[in-house]
């Protein structure tokens, strides 16, 4: 079988056992360090708010949402957009969809952009009652609907099932997924020129072939008439990981830590591969997305002015850490998140690709 089937039966049973984050007790994203993530993404959503022209509703689609800790964070801060925001969770597990839940009143999809109105010359579209906002639904797959707003990816793309290439003296090789006895063992057929990628790559070389960027990227085109893409993930360019190996972009997580081989224990373990860059950049481009900026998360949560935010925080734990009390220690909590978020060996080496439409 193609190595992206694999993948995507592997990671569909360790998603509906609700894999994922803390919780999971698998991996940690960004919004589970702590709130700080999500308060400086609400500052985001209200700068390309007004970048729209204030759209209202303003739909903000947080794909691949997990528990929905991100909408809780961004929510929580009371960004200035809030009134005309409908925060869409995308979630395909779901374990993690219900559990949204607990925290979270949802809508009903069809009752999130409502109500409505008569058009005021009563032959036109039902408009939206303004101001009413915000209001959060959850759905398994991206809205179908033309909207303008916010699409946010946060360590979604790395998820999705690819392919595995390797580079021969005569040309690229696929590896598919075979059985020996009951062992899932990997077997090199000759590659489809379909398959054949945009880059090249010195013989040796295994590389990810992510075809699923492209379909996901397309069917965000479909619903987002106007506004922005907002990718954030692990990524380099292919050169990069050549130089990397497999294991440097092939890994799996269980329990915090990193796991087994990936055709072993399939659906026990997340299996999760680096971005190529050119794919996205390709991807977009079909997709008529312009790439508008790219950074580190580092760079990025810079410029949403991370230091300005944490710096209270900062100055209170200088002033009462001799003290140790709450005060000082949510203090302290604060300037360790942001040193997290922004670890360059870390989280802040995530890749934040904005790609916009129609702007």
């Amino acid at each position: 079988m193609p190595y992206s089937v694999f993948v995507a039966a592997a990671l569909d049973e360790f998603f509906t056992h609700g894999g994922a984050g803390r919780g999971g007790a698998d991996f940690v994203t960004s919004p589970e360090v702590g709130s700080l993530f999500g308060a400086l993404v609400a500052r985001a959503l209200d700068r390309w708010f007004v970048e729209l022209g204030s759209p209202d509703p303003f739909i903000v689609v947080d794909a691949g949402a997990g528990r929905g800790r991100l909408a809780r964070d961004v929510l929580r801060v009371g960004p200035a957009s809030a009134p005309a925001m409908r925060y869409v969770m995308v979630e395909r597990s779901a374990v993690l969809a219900a559990e949204q839940r607990e925290h979270l009143t949802i809508e009903p999809w069809e009752d999130a952009l409502g109500p409505f109105l008569p058009s005021p010359d009563g032959d036109g579209d039902p408009e939206p009652v303004p101001g009413i906002g915000p209001i959060v639904t959850s759905l398994d797959d991206l809205p179908a609907l033309a909207f303008d707003g916010v699409i946010i990816a946060n360590e979604l793309l790395d998820n999705l099932a690819f392919d595995v290439i390797e580079r021969t003296a005569k040309g690229w090789k696929e590896i598919r997924v075979g059985l020996d006895g009951e062992q899932f063992v990997e077997v090199p057929v000759a590659a489809d020129e379909s398959l054949a990628p945009a880059f090249d790559a010195p013989p040796g070389t295994r590389l990810p072939l992510q075809l699923g960027i492209e379909a996901w990227l397309a069917a965000c085109a479909t619903g987002l008439a106007r506004g922005f893409v907002v990718v954030i993930d692990y990524a380099a360019p292919a050169a990069v990981l050549a130089t990397r190996g497999q294991s440097g972009w092939l890994r799996t997580y269980r329990a915090h830590q990193r796991g087994v081989a990936p055709l072993s224990a399939p659906g026990t373990q997340d299996v999760t591969t680096d971005v190529v860059t050119e794919t996205l950049h390709r991807a977009a481009r079909r997709a008529g997305f312009t790439v508008a900026a790219e950074m580190t998360q580092a760079e990025w949560l810079s410029s949403l002015g991370i230091e300005e935010m944490i710096g209270s925080s900062r100055r209170e734990w200088d002033a009462r850490a001799h003290i140790g009390d709450l005060a000082a220690l949510a203090a302290r909590s604060r300037v360790t998140e942001a040193a997290a978020l922004t670890d360059p060996a870390g989280l802040g080496a995530h890749t934040v690709t904005i790609l916009t439409k129609n702007l």
